[in-house]
């Protein structure tokens, strides 16, 4: 916890019992921007899909600040996710089986999506599906919106490929971004699962059938036992395993899609707590990062770990040229 204390070292205003919004960080100009996919993000931090709730963090920090935002997957319809329990712990990880609950994308149209916006905030917007056909009816929604970017969520159960997730499938990839990539001209991230053998195979699927950039990585599948019991702690049995454990492994799968695939814009997550630790990720060649995990523990995560980079970035002129560039350090 020790990112909330430091956050409120610098707090411009306290708490106040009539509902006005608390600022924990005063205004910040941002010296180094990064670009992904021709859209520049003020800074090269946003939040990853699933731990971002702007209801919540509207009381702590200005969502502008961010370089982006992404928001939690988007369904056709509102779905109520997975029964509890639905969380445990691991070492220096969480485990979660949510399920992407959500209200729906008529909600988010309606909702969120006007309020970040009205607020300042650079927006991607999470696609989430069990079929091709939730995704397309989702896309087809978000299509003309005001999101300023789409992340198509690939990892989620697809009944039309058989239960298994898109993202593990290079056909069944190619043939959802074959789907998709016509019904928008919004840039399109695809998000990457790590549960595969080689990271790199559905990566150049996504390419190659229209994906404008990529993000990974998706949570790393996982499971904890009741030893009194002998059985699953979480309801669905396995579930996608977060935190500061799963840095090496992001860095991993964006070192080694860079090297793949050096012109493709690709967003870094997995383990980011720290400026430092989203430096790490530029190294490995990512134009940008989005914090997550970190932020179910630190509210401010996100925004500190931006204020962080932006100072390491002062000391290395030739990466932080590059980002603004578009470019990457590999």
């Amino acid at each position: 916890m020790g990112g909330v204390t430091m956050s409120l070292t610098t707090a411009t205003t306290a708490a106040r019992p009539n509902g006005k919004h608390i600022n924990i960080y005063e205004p910040h100009e941002w010296k180094h921007s990064t670009q992904v996919a021709g859209v520049t993000w003020k800074n090269p931090v946003g939040t990853a899909s699933g731990t971002f709730q702007y209801a919540a963090v509207r009381w702590f920090y200005d969502v502008s600040q961010l370089g982006a935002v992404c928001t939690k997957g988007c369904s056709p319809i509102p779905w109520e996710g997975n029964p509890s329990p639905r969380t445990a712990e691991g070492p220096a990880s969480n485990l979660n089986a949510v399920g992407l609950q959500n209200p729906g994308v008529d909600h988010y149209l309606e909702d969120d999506l006007p309020k970040l916006k009205k607020a300042g905030a650079m927006v991607i917007a999470n696609v989430a599906g069990h079929c091709d056909d939730d995704y397309m009816q989702v896309v087809a929604k978000l299509a003309d919106s005001d999101a300023d970017m789409l992340e198509i969520n690939v990892s989620c159960p697809n009944v039309t490929h058989g239960g298994m997730s898109v993202g593990t499938d290079p056909v069944a990839l190619a043939t959802l971004m074959d789907k998709l990539r016509p019904m928008t001209d919004k840039p399109m991230i695809v998000k990457l699962t790590p549960n595969v053998t080689d990271i790199t195979v559905p990566a150049r699927a996504a390419v190659e059938h229209g994906a404008d950039a990529l993000s990974m990585i998706n949570t790393v599948l996982g499971m904890r036992l009741n030893i009194r019991t002998g059985e699953p702690i979480i309801a669905n049995k396995t579930g996608g395993v977060s935190g500061p454990a799963v840095l090496p492994i992001g860095i991993a799968a964006v070192y080694r899609v860079r090297t793949a695939l050096p012109e493709i814009p690709i967003i870094g997550l997995g383990g980011i707590d720290s400026g430092e630790k989203a430096l790490e990720y530029l190294y490995a060649g990512a134009n940008a990062v989005e914090v997550g995990a970190a932020a179910l523990f630190d509210p401010v995560a996100p925004l500190r770990i931006a204020r962080e980079l932006d100072d390491l970035l002062d000391e290395r002129p030739e990466l932080a040229a590059k980002l603004a560039a578009g470019k990457t350090w590999r």
